[in-house]
């Protein structure tokens, strides 16, 4: 008598348990699909990209503005989530963007705004101060201020992707790492240290370990080391939520931002720009030190002097960069049923909540209907994009 033949155990696999992989596996799940997520470390580690109290998100975009419609999907997304689980993901500060004459940081942003219809405003130093007195430009600078932006709580936001998914059926391994892919007819193998996975397809959200997974990505990546350092202002009161905004200043050779205290845990302030590259995920150290807090104390000392107190903690996070510095997200040239998701180099988190939609497209539908054509991966082949 013949017997039917069984198909792979799983309809996905999700690699890595990050900001991306958790809304991916969420998203998933909730569409009714066997699903199973593979984390190499214990969920909510701080040994990537994903860990940490805060995020900015903002919809005015300097980076380009064909960033903005996702943006505004990412938006409704964590606002359903926010539905679902009854706690509050999003902190709407509004954010100040500035910077010396000519610079990316305000040009952009404005460029995005205008285009996509954004509300915003732009201020004189002058009006910063007033509104903000945290704040102290140079004259010249150019500021705006776009109400909508805020904090994404980032810890919570990928607890919650888990708790959501876990509801609605996905399979979670901790502590599985993962040693390569293997394409086969009826299924993609997942090959682990103590076991083997099979299913219809695999998305690789794997942050800094990702070349390790899919090796074609290892000439495209780098890692960058960050540093991140929090501070006791001297004057508190104008260092909370409503009195401080998330902010960006873009002086001549750097790029910094911070968050005002809005859990206690002092006032957050690093650098855009990198403290040094990193060869592979496995060598990152939790190895903030006095450099580290001058960076950033000099800056304070220019631009917020009132915030240069003492400091309260430093920590250290990887940058997965691209060349272009903008995403990878794409099906695998090698096979169509695996989706590679890199949505790095350091502006990635907000979209978590989108980029788990799209994966979940891609993965299930082999396409998706959010515009992904600036993060295909062939452009680094073929800078023309043909």
């Amino acid at each position: 008598m013949a017997t039917e033949a069984r198909g792979p155990a799983y309809d996905v696999a999700v690699i890595g348990l990050g900001a991306m992989g958790s809304a991916a596996l969420s998203h998933l799940a909730a569409r009714g699909k066997r699903v199973v997520g593979i984390e190499r470390f214990r969920l909510g580690h701080e040994r990537g990209s994903s860990h940490g109290e805060s995020r900015a998100i903002r919809l005015g975009y300097f980076e380009h503005p064909s960033y903005v419609p996702l943006v505004r999907r990412a938006y409704e997304n964590w606002n359903a989530l926010e539905r679902r689980t009854g706690e509050s993901v999003l902190v709407t500060t509004g954010i100040v963007e500035a910077g010396h004459p000519g610079g990316v940081l305000v040009e952009g942003s404005l460029a995005a705004c205008r285009l996509h219809d954004i509300d915003h405003e732009l201020l004189e130093p002058s009006e910063v101060r007033r509104r903000f007195p945290a704040i102290l430009l140079p004259d010249g600078y150019r500021a705006m201020w776009q109400p909508q932006g805020g904090i994404v709580k980032a810890d919570l936001a990928s607890a919650l992707y888990i708790q959501t998914a876990r509801a609605d059926g996905a399979e979670i391994l901790t502590e599985t790492k993962v040693l390569g892919i293997e394409p086969g007819a009826a299924s993609i193998r997942i090959v682990c240290e103590t076991r083997t996975i099979e299913a219809g397809a695999v998305v690789v959200c794997a942050g800094g370990w990702i070349a390790d997974i899919v090796p074609e990505l290892r000439p495209v990546l780098s890692l960058s080391r960050m540093a991140l350092t929090w501070y006791r202002p001297k004057r508190p009161e104008l260092f909370g939520l409503g009195a401080l905004p998330v902010f960006a200043v873009e002086n001549e050779d750097d790029i910094v931002y911070g968050f005002p205290d809005f859990v206690g845990t002092g006032f957050k302030c690093a650098s855009h720009f990198s403290s040094g590259r990193i060869v592979h995920a496995d060598d990152a150290r939790q190895d903030a030190g006095p450099a580290d807090e001058a960076r950033t104390r000099s800056f304070l000392e220019r631009f917020l002097p009132d915030g240069a107190g003492d400091l309260v903690a430093m920590k250290t996070c990887i940058y997965t960069m691209t060349p272009d510095e903008d995403f990878v997200i794409d099906r695998s040239p090698a096979d169509p049923r695996i989706v590679i998701a890199s949505p790095c180099s350091g502006h990635g988190f907000k979209f978590a909540s989108v980029i788990g939609e799209v994966l979940a497209d891609l993965a299930l539908e082999g396409e998706t209907g959010h515009d992904i054509s600036r993060f295909r991966i062939g452009r680094f082949a073929d800078p023309a994009g043909r």
